[in-house]
């Protein structure tokens, strides 16, 4: 019987150190390749490239066979299942900053999972909120590796969500924290006097409990299962109840 074959892969680009320390810990599962944008690539959500050709080269990361590719990270899944023949685990991250609540939406970590979740291999996006510090991973590296043998060793969604506080206290399941924002635009102006543009964004409420970013601000790594079918279902069934389901 062949060795666990485990991908991964990030958002950040092929040398960013959360990369690196997720393959680390990758290593005690399994056999690790990695492949990863050659340049970052965040809030790419699930682009993917069409237009262009791609590019699969081979990287120096450490002790990885490591390949880096010219396109998105959803685009590196792809590539590296084919390369590979297909992978039994896709491992995300270790993004550098949070991917909770509305983040999930545009956030390239979670995409690269998602993409392997669509191609049928179980897939999972870890990132860590920073609060504008420095990462510390080597002393996250024992609760990114508890919650790898969890995902492992009982039965686990086809894709998990997983964020990490600076300092975990321990591990809670949760749901997808859904706020209202004030969305702004932000206009400035360059040295050169050239105007350019910030997109910013202000929570109306706080999250719920329960939520991941509730957890997380607890102090929890959050493991948040997800869902690949984005059927509004209480909506629906409720027109199926008033028989609005069908439009002459």
């Amino acid at each position: 019987m062949r060795e666990m074959r485990i991908l991964v892969t990030n958002d950040d680009g092929i040398f960013s150190p959360g990369l690196l320390a997720l393959a680390e810990v990758a290593t005690r599962f399994g056999e690790v390749r990695v492949v990863a944008p050659d340049v970052e690539q965040s809030a790419m959500g699930h682009a993917i490239t069409i237009q262009r050709p791609l590019q699969y080269h081979r990287a120096q990361l450490g002790p990885f066979e490591a390949y880096r590719v010219n396109g998105t990270p959803a685009d590196c899944v792809a590539l590296g299942l084919y390369h590979w023949d297909g992978a039994d685990l896709v491992l995300s991250g270790i993004n550098l900053g949070s991917n909770l609540g509305n983040e999930i939406w545009h956030s390239g970590t979670v995409a690269a999972a998602r993409q392997a979740a669509l191609l049928g291999v179980r897939a999972a996006a870890f990132s860590l909120a920073l609060n504008g510090q420095e990462p510390a991973f080597t002393s996250l590296l024992p609760s990114v590796e508890q919650v790898v043998r969890l995902l492992l060793e009982f039965p686990a969604p086809l894709l998990v969500n997983i964020n990490f506080p600076p300092e975990p206290a321990g591990i809670r399941w949760t749901r997808q924290s859904v706020r209202a924002y004030s969305g702004r635009v932000v206009e400035g102006q360059d040295p050169m006097g050239r105007r350019h543009y910030w997109f910013a964004a202000k929570p109306l409420t706080d999250p719920e409990e329960g939520t991941d970013r509730w957890a997380v601000e607890q102090g929890w790594v959050s493991l948040t299962p997800l869902r690949m079918d984005l059927t509004d279902r209480e909506w629906l069934q409720k027109m199926e109840v008033n028989r609005k389901g069908v439009l002459s």
